[in-house]
């Protein structure tokens, strides 16, 4: 579990680092070539991980599929948030859309090609990316450059600003305690790949649900940073069930699926808090928050794995309970400094 683990690591760590040069490749290529090379990367590295002969391998491709991710998250948000018309919350809500249906979707898609090879969800994601690539080529328009060319150290000069550094650090909280579920939990569920599958196509149905109907909801009657505090508090409470009845799947099984609801209203409310508080570009914005939130979410599954051998299996899961209500002291702490937009 701990080499498997890694597949998440090696992936998300080097898409947080990746998206430091995000801007400053796309101010110079534009939106659209960004995105195309970011899709190209995707489509030859997935297909490479799914013709590796080695756990070894998968993550080292793993690696440089982590970089076209990169290219492509950081680059999307932006070209949706331009070309729709509903408006930026609108645009917000698009973007989760399109997010949670593939989230819902892509874990019954892998289930049922893992049920076929191991090799398969793999050499599905290089079809899947191989149709947006074409897609994007032919139906998505060109997006003027930048009046300005965005420096490498842009991302991190704008973490200089208390209200974003505050969103990133508690979105970091947040991925700890995601990526923990999401990395490790399926371990002691003891499924064969189509259960899995569908376990968490439940789960990606209720990231879907609440990301695009009750995080705006929540948001409109009690606010953004109360919807951040509850919505966290309730994912606490939650992981912390599954950190005491892990081994219990009749427990553990539906907790993880109701784990959805928190993760979709999170996923809405913080990309929006984010692009709210930041003070610079919101490309800058969104590559300065999603490099300190990838951290967290690439570090938690192997840390996990490495617990569990050294301790037990519960260990993981409290930890990142912990670190949940870690990222309520933060907000908190913080919130101060955004009072007027948050």
């Amino acid at each position: 579990p701990s080499e498997v683990t890694l597949l998440f690591t090696s992936y998300l760590v080097v898409t947080a680092v990746a998206m430091l040069i995000t801007n400053w490749v796309s101010s110079r290529l534009g939106a659209k070539k960004t995105l195309i090379a970011g899709l190209i990367l995707i489509v030859l590295f997935s297909a490479a991980a799914g013709a590796s002969p080695t756990i070894s391998a998968i993550i080292g491709f793993r690696a440089g599929w982590g970089v076209g991710n990169a290219l492509f998250i950081a680059t999307s948000l932006a070209v949706i948030v331009a070309s729709a018309s509903g408006g930026f919350a609108g645009a917000i809500v698009l973007y989760e859309t399109a997010l949670g249906v593939g989230i819902a979707i892509g874990p019954l898609l892998g289930g049922t090609l893992g049920e076929l090879s191991w090799r398969g969800p793999f050499f599905g994601v290089s079809v899947l990316m191989a149709i947006a690539l074409l897609a994007t080529v032919v139906l998505v328009e060109d997006i003027p450059k930048p009046a300005h060319k965005t420096s490498l150290s842009a991302p991190l000069r704008a973490l200089r600003h208390r209200g974003l550094l505050t969103m990133s650090l508690t979105a970091l909280c947040y991925n700890w305690g995601f990526f923990t579920v999401l990395g490790y939990a399926p371990f002691p569920m003891k499924l064969s790949p189509i259960e899995l599958g569908l376990v968490f196509t439940g789960w990606g149905i209720f990231v879907a649900v609440f990301a695009v109907f009750g995080a705006p909801r929540l948001q409109a009657s009690l606010g953004i940073a109360r919807t951040m505090y509850l919505n966290l508090f309730a994912f606490a409470i939650v992981v912390l069930v599954i950190a005491i009845w892990t081994t219990d799947r009749a427990v553990l099984i539906p907790a993880v699926i109701l784990s959805g609801i928190f993760i979709g209203v999170n996923n809405t409310v913080t990309t929006q808090a984010v692009m709210t508080v930041a003070p610079v570009e919101r490309p800058v914005a969104s590559a300065a928050y999603s490099f300190v939130r990838f951290i967290g979410g690439g570090l938690a599954p192997y840390a996990a794995g490495r617990l569990v051998e050294a301790i037990n299996i519960h260990v993981p899961f409290f930890i990142a309970a912990g670190a949940l209500v870690v990222g309520i002291g933060v907000l908190e702490i913080g919130r101060a400094s955004c009072r007027e937009r948050v």
